[in-house]
């Protein structure tokens, strides 16, 4: 496979790269994020990898490695969506029309019924905060993706699975994650707006910060529209298939947005800049809970924790899908790094690597 590629076209101005690089910590820095990238193509197997790499000033610098993978190309951004639909959300609290600590079902009546599930006593911020015991849809069509790959499922087809299986716990009691719960708040913003869920995270959340490569993929839509990694998906004998196109409809409001990482940068950086909301609203966000086996520290709405080697903390989500895997954190001082590969890690070890790949381009990161 080809060395890594790397875009330094947009240093803080009056600047370049300077010819002895041995002296200049930055340009070292990003040279380990290189090889970083390398090592996970290299040595780890997947079939790409890109960097995003955003600095206090604002200046962008983009990494790739693997063949045929684009600078700053899009890819399916999975989960970090969340983060997207919990902002509108949020913004309908600070409208007046969407209360945290109001049941679910006083906005969605006879939605949520089933086997210890009662939408009367699942709070609004239960269902962001991923603490409502509602099961996750995905487990029950994980571990066959090829036989919703190019099938439409509505919102509702995803919320009706969900509710065959039984409660995992008591509202409030505890944590766990599910996709089921970011369906239900698509539901709420569609059902309170009057609008498509889509049209409410472009109009409150992608418009307003001038994402210009981040979209909600419309009905029925399998690819990606600008350049683009191919996403690949392992078979049961652990090679590797492409997969870039699918019906994303199976993620919803919980991972169908498809996003260039430079643009998911500058919605965390925004985001966490009070750009997209208040200072109260922001610190709703943030009070996190505890969320075993979540890369994070803890979860808060739409957003984790994640503490960094100098003390510092940076926030931020991640995501899988189908032929991608993000992760990346930014902080408020506005930096930012994110990275993708392109296939989900087979095993603990290589999201080991993906996630110190984060880290070390986050490190490079200019305050």
């Amino acid at each position: 496979m080809p060395e890594p590629t790397t875009d330094r076209s947009t240093p803080p101005a009056g600047t370049g790269v300077p010819a002895n690089r041995s002296s200049n910590p930055s340009a070292r820095r990003l040279d380990e994020v290189s090889r970083t990238l390398d090592a996970l193509v290299h040595d780890r197997g997947f079939p790409g990898a890109l960097a995003s790499i955003r600095d206090a000033d604002g200046s962008v610098r983009n990494v790739a490695a693997g063949d045929g993978v684009p600078l700053d190309g899009q890819v399916r951004i999975g989960s970090n969506t969340k983060s997207f639909t919990a902002v509108a959300l949020l913004q309908l609290v600070g409208e007046g029309t969407l209360d945290l600590d109001v049941p679910v079902g006083k906005y969605l009546p006879n939605l949520l019924c089933g086997k210890g599930i009662d939408g009367t006593r699942i709070l609004v911020r239960h269902v962001l905060q991923q603490t409502s015991g509602l099961p996750d849809y995905m487990a029950a069509w994980a571990g066959d993706p090829a036989s919703f790959r190019y099938r439409y499922a509505d919102p509702r087809d995803l919320l009706d699975v969900a509710l065959t299986m039984p409660a995992l716990f008591e509202p409030g009691d505890r944590w766990s994650y599910s996709n089921t719960n970011y369906v239900v708040a698509g539901l709420l913003l569609q059902t309170i707006t009057g609008r498509p869920w889509s049209e409410q995270v472009h109009r409150r959340v992608i418009a307003p910060l001038g994402l210009q490569r981040t979209y909600v993929p419309a009905a029925g839509e399998l690819g990606l529209r600008g350049a683009h990694p191919q996403g690949f998906l392992r078979d049961g004998a652990g090679n590797l298939q492409d997969h870039t196109e699918f019906d994303p409809s199976i993620a919803w409001a919980a991972g169908a947005v498809i996003a260039s990482l430079s643009d998911l940068n500058r919605f965390a950086t925004g985001l966490l800049r009070g750009e997209l909301l208040s200072p109260a609203l922001l610190a709703e966000m943030q009070n996190t809970v505890p969320s075993d086996g979540f890369p994070g520290t803890g979860y808060g709405l739409g957003l984790a924790r994640f503490p960094q080697a100098d003390g510092s903390v940076a926030w931020g989500h991640g995501g899988d899908i189908f032929g991608a895997e993000t992760r990346g954190w930014a902080t408020a001082d506005g930096r930012a790094a994110t990275v993708a590969v392109t296939a989900l890690p087979s095993d603990a070890a290589g999201l080991e690597a993906v996630m110190a790949a984060a880290t070390t381009s986050f490190e490079a990161a200019r305050s």
